[in-house]
């Protein structure tokens, strides 16, 4: 009878150890599907025709421009700067491939720092209300390097609103990488908790049959 039980036991934990090691190797079962790569234009002063930045030639320059938006809070100021204060516009409509999502005009060179207007009709439709927004101190020189013509700047380093001057490495910009991997990790937790979820029930019933043959 002793032996029979030792012997239950040794198949049980070795089932178990199977399990755990078949799930935490185990990768995503499907592939997210890649969203579409992201893209920029570009219309203001001095452009005789739309700057048109893709990630896929672009990439440092498209991640400048949109940090320069991605950061606006929900609500805005309803009031901005008078016109006389706003210097050149520049208007940018944000792509997901071919599609236009979202577009802000943004002033540089505004009186009192850089600013940013999101017009209340978007692109896609999306609910959402007019506002006027503080930009980054970095929005003049993102402009001048993505091919806005802009005096170039020397004294934005850091600070304002958000930060100033960053640079992006190109192999920081693949929002589909980063999506999948991080799909798969949720997915790779979900399944080790599944995992202990099983090991506790069988330990729990293996336990159970023990007890009740050794008492039977």
């Amino acid at each position: 009878m002793v032996r029979r039980m030792r012997r239950l036991v040794a198949v049980l934990v070795g089932g178990l150890a199977a399990t755990l090691v078949a799930v935490a190797t185990a990768g995503p079962a499907t592939a997210a599907p890649k969203p579409p790569p992201a893209g920029v234009d570009i219309t203001g002063d001095g452009l005789a025709e739309p700057l048109r930045l893709r990630a896929e030639s672009h990439p440092q320059h498209v991640g400048a421009v949109i940090d320069q938006v991605n950061f606006l809070p929900g609500i805005g100021q309803k009031t901005g700067p008078k016109a006389a204060d706003l210097g050149p516009k520049y208007t940018i409509v944000v792509l997901a491939g071919d599609t236009p999502k979202q577009t802000f005009d943004l002033y540089p060179k505004a009186k009192g720092g850089p600013r940013v207007f999101r017009p209340a009709k978007q692109p896609d439709n999306r609910k959402t209300s007019a506002g006027w927004f503080l930009g980054r101190l970095s929005m003049s020189e993102t402009l001048r390097t993505a091919g806005v013509p802009l005096e170039r700047e020397f004294d934005t380093v850091s600070g304002g609103v958000g930060g100033g001057e960053r640079v992006i490495p190109e192999d920081a910009l693949d929002p589909a990488r980063d999506i999948d991997e991080a799909l798969g990790e949720m997915q790779r937790l979900l399944l080790l908790n599944g995992a202990v979820v099983l090991v506790i029930t069988l330990g729990l019933a293996g336990i159970a049959l023990l007890i009740r043959r050794r008492t039977s």
